[in-house]
């Protein structure tokens, strides 16, 4: 399936360990929206070459998925919601899967009702943990309790596809917290979980924090015992461990097997981990077209006033064989599938196949089916992993 991500970089609050582009001037919604919507208009003719040779919504791999990312757009208002989706159905057309990231707070019963009056038939909601001192410590906005209300408020509307990410590793976190995490996200049986270590990245205020001793990092080993207990808990619970960070529940068991991968699993973060084109919308949204990788200004206020002029904010590399290669490395073989080796150039399935030599003799990867794909053990050490297998 084509994707379509269109940035909501409006935040109420900033989180201490966000990396994303967002920005607290909820002043500027209004013109924001006005200026995606012109976008897409803008680049219309860059999504009929986008879906032209692509499969039809009905046939199999076919449609369009749309996410709604951010930042929050839960933020935005009824109005701008709908005259959002008023223009994507008129410049796109229906989509096979509709994700929006919301809040827990912001899913009152006003707001549920807004959705469901809308297309979106998938709700993925930053829950990050059960504990609410945590929560302060992130400075997420919402309580536990407010997640567990929102699940019932989106099911009470029909919405049968969510889900929740979860956060582990943080500082002073023990094995049973997280083990208190994993029974709370599994009791609301939801479709779909997403769940990270936390990470200090450069320029946040976690960063600083560490940087600065206020708070320490968790060891590698108790962090490694965090992520194998995610996997237990969730394989036994019945959710398919798809890709590194994300599990999708998985269908009834008929006769002992088990049939196609989940039909939970992220259509649209799919396409990235699948090489699929996607056209990304709004301030530093991305955009790739098997070609070509470009992305739009990281600037609200510059965005807005070059879409208004009638001019795209945006820079772009051309991508050659080499790059594709790397990008292939560390998308596809985050995967369950991995990478099919029958669909390589024989330069780059030899070299493939000649580094990750030392990987397949650790047992770290494994090939089957004509597919390499990290094992278990592989899982705790990808990066290092992938890293062997970059072409220099």
């Amino acid at each position: 399936m084509a994707g379509l991500y269109i940035h909501i970089p409006f935040c109420a609050s900033r989180c201490i360990y966000c990396g994303f582009y967002s920005t607290t001037l909820l002043d500027l919604q209004d013109r924001y929206i006005d200026a995606v919507c012109q976008e897409m208009k803008m680049r219309k003719q860059e999504r009929i070459e986008l879906t032209k040779s692509l499969p039809l919504k009905g046939e199999v791999g076919g449609g369009l998925t749309l996410y709604l990312g951010g930042g929050t757009p839960s933020q935005l208002s009824a109005e701008n919601l709908q005259k959002l989706f008023y223009n994507i159905n008129k410049v796109y057309g229906e989509a096979s899967e509709i994700t929006i990231e919301c809040n827990p707070d912001d899913l009152t019963d006003e707001y549920v009702a807004v959705l469901a009056q809308l297309p979106v038939n998938r709700v993925s909601m930053g829950a990050q943990t059960f504990s609410d001192e945590r929560l302060r410590f992130l400075h997420r906005r919402h309580t536990a309790e407010q997640v567990r209300t929102a699940v019932q408020r989106l099911r009470a509307i029909g919405i049968r596809n969510i889900s929740i990410d979860l956060m582990f590793g943080f500082p002073n976190e023990t094995l049973d917290d997280w083990a208190s995490d994993i029974n709370e996200a599994l009791a609301l049986d939801v479709e779909h979980i997403s769940a990270y270590c936390l990470m200090y990245e450069e320029g946040t205020p976690l960063y600083e924090k560490f940087k600065s001793a206020k708070v320490q990092k968790l060891k590698e080993e108790t962090e490694r015992l965090m992520y194998e207990r995610l996997i237990d808990r969730l394989e036994a619970a019945g959710y398919e461990h798809y890709e590194i960070s994300n599990f999708a529940k998985e269908p009834p068991l008929w006769g002992g097997w088990r049939g196609s991968p989940s039909p939970f699993r992220s259509l649209h973060n799919s396409n990235y981990w699948n090489d699929t084109p996607y056209i990304g919308l709004g301030a530093a949204a991305h955009s790739y077209d098997g070609q070509t990788r470009s992305w739009n200004v990281s600037d609200i206020r510059e965005y807005i006033d070059a879409i208004e002029r009638g001019q795209r904010p945006f820079d772009y590399e051309l991508l050659n064989d080499d790059s594709r290669y790397n990008d292939l490395i560390t998308t596809a073989l985050r995967t369950r599938e991995g990478i099919n080796l029958t669909t390589m150039e024989k330069k780059y399935k030899d070299y493939l196949l000649e580094n990750a030599r030392p990987s397949l003799e650790r047992n770290l990867l494994r090939i089957d089916n004509q597919h390499i794909h990290l094992t278990r053990e592989g899982l705790f050490v990808s990066d290092d992993v992938m890293s062997d297998l970059i072409w220099v």
